[in-house]
């Protein structure tokens, strides 16, 4: 009796193996074959889910920025109001939120590489331009949602422009995520939440 193989399961194995090859070589050196033989397949064998690396990188892209919002609804429903908590507790718990956006664990590690692989393929190849784009519109919704919380629930200092602290606090996060990635050894995981606890408590007015 041939072997049942559930499409799903072997779609997301294959989305598993493209995120190492790209994590371990880099998105230019990624080519279907080198993730079916990451994969443990033939090329005819991947063929049948993906037809093409476009519709592999789509798909593996989409696939991530679905589970980091399903982490991150998750996380947000877990907070709960955050009024119901002290001061500190509601920078610790904003930091929490926006930490699932940089590399701190394996996993992380992998989508925040990802992600600035295919943003830098997506200058110059239109292909990957909208995925791009709602990428980066995704992180500044969250960062505006998460100061929009804190400011009503009175934790900032009055009188912050909400707009302006969006882009410089997405910008802390985006500048971290790339030096955690290039430079592991001088921008720590301990360090890259340090710095983002720092600037919510300036945020704050924190002493």
């Amino acid at each position: 009796m041939p072997k049942v193989v559930d499409p799903d399961a072997r779609r997301r194995e294959v989305v598993d193996a493209l995120f190492r090859v790209v994590v371990r070589d880099g998105l230019q050196r990624t080519s279907l074959r080198a993730v079916a033989d990451e994969a443990g397949l033939n090329i005819g064998s991947l063929r049948h889910y993906f037809a093409s690396q476009q519709e592999l990188m789509d798909f593996a892209m989409q696939s991530m920025l679905d589970g980091l919002t399903d982490r991150l609804l998750r996380h947000v429903e877990d907070i709960g109001d955050l009024s119901r908590h002290p001061p500190v507790e509601r920078l610790r718990l904003a930091a929490g939120l926006l930490a699932e956006l940089l590399p701190l664990d394996e996993r992380r590690r992998a989508e925040v590489t990802v992600f600035l692989d295919f943003n830098a393929a997506a200058r110059t190849n239109p292909a990957f331009r909208d995925l791009s784009d709602q990428a980066a519109a995704g992180s500044r919704r969250l960062v505006r949602r998460v100061l929009t919380r804190l400011d009503e629930s009175g934790t900032l200092r009055p009188g912050r422009d909400l707009e302006i602290e969006t882009e410089r606090l997405t910008a802390l996060l985006d500048g971290l995520g790339l030096g955690a990635v290039r430079n592991p050894d001088v921008l720590s995981p301990q360090m890259c939440t340090a710095v983002l606890a720092a600037h919510l408590g300036d945020l704050a007015g924190e002493e």
